[in-house]
């Protein structure tokens, strides 16, 4: 490890997780601010790394959409977002500039799939799906240890799954695509049309079931179209009692017994739990410092 210390940043929409340490399995010091402007909230971040001491490379997981392409002039910039004021922030440019030491930078469902890919969940397997399920739904996937990229990142709360039969009233929260996966059921949405979090609901009103059943068609596209062994469920909304149980049965139901057997296919809780995100950003980080994209 070359001398100081790295760094992470989880950027998220409402907080920025902070984070410097020896190892991603050494972290000394962890501190959280408000999202506020991106003036005043990059400011305070790069106030605190300044009294941590030296850093040596700083990795960065961040809320959507970025420009992951290391081509394009926009790299290490967060795209056209309904975050107000956040739109073609240049986030890694701001800490290159700010410490000159090497940039990490990914999307955050990316960053928390790289650490429960090689600290948690995942090891020991060839390839994971991460997906976090809260204010919004994104996911990110590693095979053989590399995650994967294409022309942008993974937007797995776009896809549109197909709409329970009888469930045809609620349009949808997402203002892009009304009724696709994260217009159904991520949190806004749960709240937008039932009144309450899930969590908040009676176990046995029909919320439960018809989001276990969107989730479910959602990790059973991921085996379809990526073969993934293990798909990490994460996020708020994932907290809810008894709803992991009911996307595995669902998800086995459609599977229809085509697929291979559950010791193949996992759809798990995170093992990191709220800490793989901030784990991500270290192992981004180190990545960075030895001139690795991840």
């Amino acid at each position: 490890m070359s001398d100081g210390l790295l760094g992470g940043i989880e950027a998220g929409g409402t907080k920025f997780v902070l984070a410097v340490g020896e190892s991603p399995n050494r972290v000394r010091a962890t501190h959280t601010i408000p999202t506020r402007d991106p003036s005043a909230t990059l400011a305070e971040a790069r106030e605190w790394f300044e009294q941590q001491g030296k850093l040596c490379a700083i990795g960065i997981a961040s809320f959507g959409p970025v420009e992951l392409d290391k081509a394009s002039p926009a790299w290490g910039h967060i795209l056209k977002t309904p975050k107000p004021n956040w739109s073609d922030c240049d986030l890694a440019g701001y800490f290159g500039r700010a410490f000159s030491v090497p940039i990490g930078f990914e999307t955050d469902v990316n960053g928390a799939a790289l650490a429960e890919y090689y600290h948690g969940a995942g090891r020991g397997a060839s390839s994971l799906t991460y997906v976090t399920v809260g204010t919004g739904i994104g996911g990110g996937t590693i095979i053989n240890g590399r995650l994967v990229h294409g022309a942008g990142h993974s937007e797995l709360g776009h896809i549109y799954p197909r709409r329970v039969p009888g469930d045809q009233d609620f349009a949808g929260f997402c203002p892009f695509h009304g009724d696709c996966l994260e217009g159904l059921a991520c949190g806004p949405a749960i709240l937008e049309r039932w009144g309450s979090s899930l969590s908040d609901l009676p176990s046995n009103h029909e919320a439960h079931d018809l989001v276990a059943g969107y989730l479910a068609q959602m990790c059973h596209s991921i085996y379809a179209s990526m073969a993934t062994e293990v798909i990490v469920l994460g996020g708020g909304v994932m907290k809810t009692p008894g709803l992991l149980d009911k996307v595995v049965k669902r998800a086995e139901e459609l599977g229809a017994g085509y697929f291979p057997s559950r010791e193949n296919h996992k759809i798990v809780s995170p093992a990191l739990g709220d800490k793989a995100g901030l784990a991500g950003t270290l192992l981004l980080a180190e990545a960075a410092l030895r001139g690795e994209q991840s």
